[in-house]
């Protein structure tokens, strides 16, 4: 079987290795399609060289078919359509107070442990969801970034009829939008890069660039001076913690779904003055992933235009220095098969 490995120094190689049978507990996905994400990025950039093992095969959006059972796996049959929840959680402790998504010691299959850019993925069976027999494998490897957005959504709490600010139009930001907007929520797209500002649109987004609009007089345009009820900070940069504050509404709620791996100055005033909040959010829950399955099975959203391109495992090194040097792409996905 192929598989690709990351070995440090932003590159990749592509390895031939001997077919592994699951261990008790486990079942062997014949893999489909691995989506390419931020965080694979970020590993390529040698951002995540201390916590990765080196050489890793890395990859977490995928989906796939059952291959083999582990002795002890029941509840899923061979030739089954499966997508992969990749938190292990096995570690949870009575502190973490349920919250399994967020356990202190979570382990990330595919940063913390093997990933899916390869053939065939050994996993345990507790990470896996079912899909229907018609669902398309191709858009099934967006569930992961889906299930992402769902959940961001989900502990917004928007509603019908609130308007909805996405600051960010990558891959997260415009899922983000697109399942803010089937809530029945007023959505826009704050976007500086104007190619992906055009994609949202073409995605059915209300979609703007702050640089050439004055982005809180046109929200507050929008919503006859009330602006935002939601605010989804998806863009990880200090101009969008200095706009958030700004265009939430009395009582607004602000999501922070960006990273920051370092401190930022916000205005804290806002809150006081407003009575905002801010409402952390991490990855997801398994009602996120059910909800994700249950869009993408359905198809009723534009996810289709979300793929950029589909590569085989055999160009991998070429895939990420093109996302290099193309800002402009949402979605690759590696065909693991082809």
């Amino acid at each position: 079987m192929k598989a690709t490995i990351y070995e440090g120094n932003r590159t990749f190689s592509v390895i031939e290795k001997e077919l592994e049978e699951p261990i008790k507990g486990e079942v062997r996905i014949k893999v489909a399609y691995s989506g390419v994400c931020g965080t694979d990025v970020h590993i390529y950039h040698g951002m995540m060289d201390k916590r990765v093992n080196i050489p890793v095969t890395i990859g977490h959006e995928m989906s796939g078919v059952i291959d083999a059972l582990g002795n002890g796996v029941s509840g899923f049959s061979i030739g089954e359509k499966v997508v992969v929840r990749p938190l292990d959680d096995r570690g949870a402790k009575p502190s973490d107070k349920g919250f399994n998504h967020i356990c202190e010691d979570l382990k990330f299959i595919g940063i913390d442990s093997p990933g899916s850019m390869q053939q065939y993925w050994n996993v345990p069976a507790f990470t896996l969801h079912k899909l229907k027999p018609e669902t398309d494998l191709k858009l099934a490897a967006l569930i992961e970034p889906l299930a992402v957005a769902v959940h961001d959504v989900r502990l917004s709490e928007l509603k019908a009829g609130e308007t909805a600010v996405v600051l960010g139009g990558g891959p997260i930001g415009l899922l983000v939008a697109m399942v803010a907007k089937e809530t029945g929520a007023q959505v826009i797209v704050s976007e500086v890069n104007e190619n992906r500002v055009t994609k949202a649109k073409e995605l059915g987004l209300n979609a703007v660039n702050p640089v050439n609009i004055d982005l809180v007089e046109y929200v507050k345009a929008q919503t006859e001076g009330r602006r935002a009820d939601v605010v989804f900070e998806v863009a990880g940069v200090q101009q969008a913690l200095d706009v958030m504050t700004e265009i939430a509404g009395i009582r607004g709620r602000i999501l922070m779904v960006a990273i920051h791996g370092q401190k930022k100055e916000v205005d804290l005033f806002k809150f006081f003055w407003k009575e905002l909040k801010l409402i952390g959010a991490r990855v997801y829950e398994k009602e996120d992933y059910e909800k994700a399955i249950d869009l993408i099975t359905k198809n009723e959203l534009p996810f289709e235009q979300m793929i950029t391109e589909v590569q085989p495992l055999s160009n991998i090194q070429q895939v990420f220095e093109g996302i290099d040097n193309n800002p402009d792409g949402l979605k690759v996905l590696m065909d693991c098969q082809a």
